[in-house]
């Protein structure tokens, strides 16, 4: 603890805003999976973009390192410092005010800390959508989702986070604020710098507020859950209901009947779809502006088709507001029945979408050969090529099993998904879990690339240590 730095914090910024209190700064330094802690001198809490810049400005002064932390939903460590009490634990979370909402240009500008699922119901409010939806929108913020290019459910028709994104301002490790705050939707004047942050992962500076782009508001809703009995017909699925309702389909998310067993058994109130059990399943959205009805029709008339063709087994159509819920609800469950389950394996992994099928039978032949009995659960965004492919332990196994085996079964995983063109990290970022892999299966142009970046905007390598780079 460097007592000269905290004072001179404490002055600059005020008692309110700097907790230095060891049994106050504990609650910041694990992740909600409780599988990574770390140390910390402070916990700062601006409560506006001057703060931040006044933090950052000291602790690159004293060269302390600062980790940005948003709603601290991730999964791969990201936002938990490492063993060093040195460090920053970086908190936007009073930050959290809606700066102008615009139904004309249909944009909505936000402080970083704002929670990304207030920010969909103001967008709501206000006639308007904002696609970007993930199961941790009520807890995760929106500077987080931009840091990690957050993805979710609707990325097959609005794209990831990057894709919503019209300007960013942030505070870089000395204090300067990049004022890149515009709702422009043409800027050709030069190189994208906001690019940079999103997806960073808090290695180069902070992100304090951010524009969004809105849409028209979705709220006509059509879901159907249908029976497959492998991923190679769940695609043929796809083909055909992209074919047939084109830029409707908001969702295509595809879970196998483990992932399902899994759900009835660890969460309360959850029924089985269908009166037989198949080898998986597809839940399908398809949103619209206006005209219920037609848009039902149009969902009926596909699945029916799919039927026929015999490219799904069973197909449970929503009829209401409570159905369609219900239907999300055994998709959205799965990471919160894996987790009262027991410590899983998770590998956040994209794939050529045409050979998803094929990686899902190779990939468990190779795994079988390291781990013949652990347990697969397998759920994603068919979609757009997305895969959480999740290991746990064997039947019976001590749940010591999972960091045992971290390692090989990460390895196997990995080294698989590169022989099919694939990413290590398809939204989940990389964080603290993946770094290992990331610098060995990353062109190394493009690390080279990235750490001559990292050193232009943070000389000093205050900003988020053991995280990404």
């Amino acid at each position: 603890m460097n007592q000269e730095f905290l004072d001179k914090l404490v002055q600059t910024l005020g008692k309110d805003t700097v907790i230095v209190e060891p049994a106050e700064v504990e609650p910041w330094l694990t992740d909600w999976r409780g599988v990574y802690k770390g140390g910390a001198q402070a916990v700062v809490r601006p409560a506006s973009t001057r703060q931040v810049a006044d933090c950052l400005r000291l602790c690159n002064e004293y060269r302390v390192p600062v980790v940005p932390r948003g709603g601290n939903t991730g999964l791969c460590g990201g936002a938990t410092p490492d063993a060093s009490p040195a460090n920053v634990v970086l908190s936007l979370d009073r930050m959290n005010s809606i700066r102008s909402i615009d139904t004309i240009a249909n944009t909505l500008v936000a402080d970083a800390g704002c929670i990304l699922g207030n920010l969909r119901r103001a967008a709501q409010d206000a006639g308007r959508m904002l696609p970007l939806s993930l199961a941790a929108e009520d807890s995760s913020q929106i500077g987080g989702n931009i840091a990690t290019n957050a993805g979710g459910v609707n990325v097959v028709r609005y794209g990831m986070a990057r894709e919503l994104v019209l300007g960013i301002e942030a505070v870089l490790p000395n204090g300067d604020i990049f004022n890149g705050l515009q709702t422009l939707r043409k800027d050709n004047t030069g190189y994208d710098l906001k690019q940079l942050f999103i997806g960073s992962e808090g290695t180069l500076g902070v992100v304090t507020g951010v524009a969004l782009k809105l849409y028209p508001s979705a709220q006509v809703r059509s879901v159907v859950l249908a029976a497959v009995n492998s991923p190679r017909q769940a695609l043929e699925l796809l083909r055909l209901v992209y074919g047939a309702c084109g830029a409707r389909l908001q969702a295509f998310e595809f879970f196998t009947d483990e992932c399902l067993s899994l759900v009835l058994a660890q969460v309360e109130g959850m029924q089985q779809p269908f009166d037989e059990r198949h080898g998986g399943y597809v839940l399908i959205e398809l949103a619209d502006t206006a005209d219920e009805a037609a848009l039902q029709a149009l969902l009926e008339d596909v699945i029916g088709r799919a039927l026929e063709q015999g490219l799904c087994q069973d197909a449970a159509v929503s009829a209401s507001l409570a159905q369609l819920q219900a239907l999300w609800r055994l998709r959205e469950e799965i990471s919160e029945a894996q987790r009262a389950d027991g410590p899983h394996l998770k590998h956040d992994i994209s794939l050529p979408i045409e050979r998803i099928p094929e990686f899902i039978e190779t990939a468990e032949r190779r795994l079988r050969t390291v781990s013949p009995d652990c347990r697969l659960f397998i759920f994603g965004h068919f979609g757009d090529g997305n895969l959480h492919y999740n290991v746990s332990r064997p039947e019976g196994a001590d749940k010591g099993w999972a960091k045992e085996w971290e390692g090989r079964i990460a390895d196997t995983v990995f080294a698989e998904v590169a022989e099919y063109g694939g990413s290590i990290s398809a939204e989940h970022g990389i964080g603290q879990l993946k770094r290992h892999a990331f610098h060995h299966h990353k062109d190394s142009m493009q690390i080279r690339l990235m750490l001559q970046i990292k050193q232009i905007f943070d000389p000093n390598s205050i900003m988020n240590p053991g995280k990404l780079l």
